[in-house]
């Protein structure tokens, strides 16, 4: 009977500390400085994302719940992986990139969302070729981003798996962002979609890349430029944001994760490797790492070091397996010996 008590405080403790600790947002501003974007008619995309960030920032700010970081205020180039960067350091709990697209078609309109993953099709991969051709812009590139080839939707394979404990909730942030900006703007709906943006490959958290518009449409190119087509794109997609926070604390894991910790239920290791690969888990392999445990995903191989019921553990090893080299390797969370995040 104490024990079934403790749950129920435990429980209630932590969902009472997750209302009130704050919801952590970094919002990018596509392209900028010496990267303009798409151009048409000397309108430049980097200026207008940037106006449409500041807007969102601005709404956002008004509510104490929100802590809002940009990766950039003002008309200056920010390298890819800076972005991602940004985000990590400021442990988000959403990324929101605005862009706005183009197409060869002066007819094609309305907004898209992308989430991380895998090119359906030719359309949504040239979309996302055309955004990640901003790092032969950067300083050591080729190094920075070896094993990208923003040419070949292969590359991007590993991208999607580094990503997908993230989908459901980066799906569902940007399906709302679809829903508010059709009911808010009136315009175009084309939907939540899924490519290989490097952006978004950067981040460890919840994703998403918007493409407000098409600036290649007359029409459409003058409602991106107004001042009243910004703030109405600007208030829909904060408007979409709380609706996911709201859906996010409504569909909290903490109350079972308790349960599950007080129980002696719960664990955690570190992600350190995807691979097609069917490497044999021993620390030779994996720099000296151990324990190793290796998970079968479909054609595909998880690989897990370290396990430990106590988070403060967990991070130190998590920043070992940094030092040795696996500088994507992340924290995962298991119940009852299934994986939870």
């Amino acid at each position: 009977m104490k024990k079934y008590f403790f749950y129920i405080f435990l429980s209630f403790s932590l969902s009472a500390l997750a209302q009130t600790e704050t919801f952590k947002i970094v919002l990018d501003a596509g392209h900028g400085g010496k990267d303009p974007g798409k151009v048409h008619k000397k309108i430049f995309e980097k200026d207008i994302v940037l106006k449409i960030i500041l807007l969102i920032g601005k709404e956002l700010e008004k509510d104490p719940l929100f802590k809002v970081t940009y990766t950039r205020k003002d008309d200056r180039f920010i390298e890819l992986y800076e972005r991602g960067a940004i985000a990590n350091k400021a442990k988000a709990d959403l990324f929101v990139s605005v862009h706005c697209n183009s197409s060869p078609s002066k007819d094609a309109h309305g907004s898209e969302s992308y989430v991380l993953g895998l090119h359906a099709n030719d359309i949504n991969f040239e979309v996302a070729k055309e955004e990640n051709q901003v790092i032969f812009l950067e300083k050591d590139y080729k190094e920075r981003y070896a094993g990208y080839d923003i040419n070949s939707p292969e590359s991007f394979i590993g991208l999607s798996i580094m990503q997908e404990e993230y989908l459901e909730q980066s799906i569902q942030a940007a399906k709302r962002v679809q829903s508010s900006l059709a009911e808010n703007t009136q315009r175009r709906d084309r939907g939540v979609k899924q490519a290989g943006f490097i952006v978004l490959h950067q981040t460890y958290m919840p994703a998403m890349l918007i493409e407000t518009g098409f600036l290649s449409n007359q029409e459409e190119r003058d409602y991106l430029n107004s001042a009243t087509g910004q703030q109405q794109i600007a208030s829909s997609i904060v408007k979409a944001i709380k609706s996911y926070y709201n859906w996010l604390k409504n569909n909290s894991q903490l109350s079972k994760e308790a349960v599950a910790a007080a129980n002696g239920d719960l664990f955690y290791r570190i992600q350190i490797a995807t691979s097609n690969k069917d490497l044999p888990a021993v620390p030779s392999n994996f720099k000296g790492l151990s324990p190793i445990l290796k998970e079968k995903i479909g054609n595909a191989f998880r690989y897990y070091y370290g396990k430990e019921t106590d988070l403060k553990k967990i991070e130190n090893l998590l920043q070992l397996a940094k030092k040795k080299g696996f500088t994507d390797a992340f924290i995962v969370t298991f119940i009852r010996g299934k994986r939870a995040n």
